[in-house]
């Protein structure tokens, strides 16, 4: 009886720790300021959403200095004690939170022009980088914001170093890579590596491009939850085209786990600015 017993102890412990990992989501951190305004209409089972987007209430509102320094209420700034510079060879970028032992992974890919500074950058984007720090060193997670030699083959390849490094030291966490602009080529080159695909949690891509190449990758073929954030007035790259994209991934995989948020009025930046970074995150563990 008491063999008996020790097994089913044992194997409801084992139940408990599976639905507990399953179950995992980031807590919450000034949800209420970081919200989408509004929801002005939606399609495909709310997949695809059109978000309310006013410059005047969400840039010259939120900012103290409009896109120079977001209000204070919009940040907390202990998170910069988790915050440090290392490097792996010649790769510099910032590491915040847990190194070792992580629970989830996020990286913030930047676009032309940018550098890994933009991505820890706690007041400007509306102070939304700020939150993804917070957010992630407030749930046992790491957050990283790296520099990269080009938009090609190596910056590709020093990503996935970057990854495979840390993914080592918290094997069990997902990681999510979020691409600005012209930082999306590395989200789809990524896709494309078999090794880095069994790995992801998810790809953002935010205020970035297209590439039907996507749809053949490994990290498609795996159902690797896929978010596009697109203002509507991006003379960089056209909402219209990224929609016609999105259209494309229900149309190859009508059950693919993808979202759509155009920013209504929104620019180049936007999604940035504005993507709720536990909303999407949250969503994405949920499909694990």
């Amino acid at each position: 009886m008491i063999a008996t017993l020790c097994r089913f102890l044992l194997v409801a412990a084992l139940s408990l720790a599976a639905g507990g990992a399953g179950a995992f989501e980031l807590a919450p951190h000034k949800d209420r300021l970081f919200a989408y305004p509004a929801t002005l209409g939606s399609a495909d089972g709310g997949r695809y959403r059109v978000v309310d987007y006013r410059e005047m209430r969400d840039i010259n509102g939120r900012d103290a200095v409009p896109e120079r320094r977001v209000r204070d209420d919009y940040v907390s700034l202990r998170v910069r004690a988790f915050q440090q510079q290392y490097a792996l060879g010649d790769l510099r970028h910032y590491a915040v939170g847990r190194r070792e032992g992580a629970k989830i992974i996020t990286i913030y890919l930047h676009g032309q022009g940018g550098s890994r500074r933009q991505g820890v950058d706690d007041f400007t984007f509306g102070g939304n980088f700020n939150r993804i720090k917070n957010l992630m060193t407030r749930n046992d997670g790491l957050y990283l914001s790296p520099d990269f030699p080009d938009f090609g083959a190596g910056g590709k390849k020093a990503i996935a170093m970057l990854i495979d490094h840390y993914a080592a030291r918290s094997p069990a966490a997902p990681v999510f890579v979020a691409c600005g602009s012209m930082g999306g080529a590395l989200c789809y080159a990524l896709a494309e590596d078999e090794r880095v695909a069994s790995r992801l949690g998810g790809l953002l891509l935010l205020g970035s491009h297209w590439d039907t190449g996507f749809l053949k990758s490994p990290a498609f073929k795996r159902k690797v939850p896929f978010f596009i954030g697109q203002g509507s007035r991006d003379t960089v790259f056209p909402v219209e085209k990224q929609e016609t994209f999105f259209r494309a991934i229900l149309a190859a995989a009508p059950d693919y786990p993808v979202r759509f948020v155009r920013f209504e009025t929104g620019t180049h930046g936007t999604p940035i600015r504005m993507t709720d970074w536990r909303e999407t995150l949250n969503w994405m563990l949920a499909q694990r």
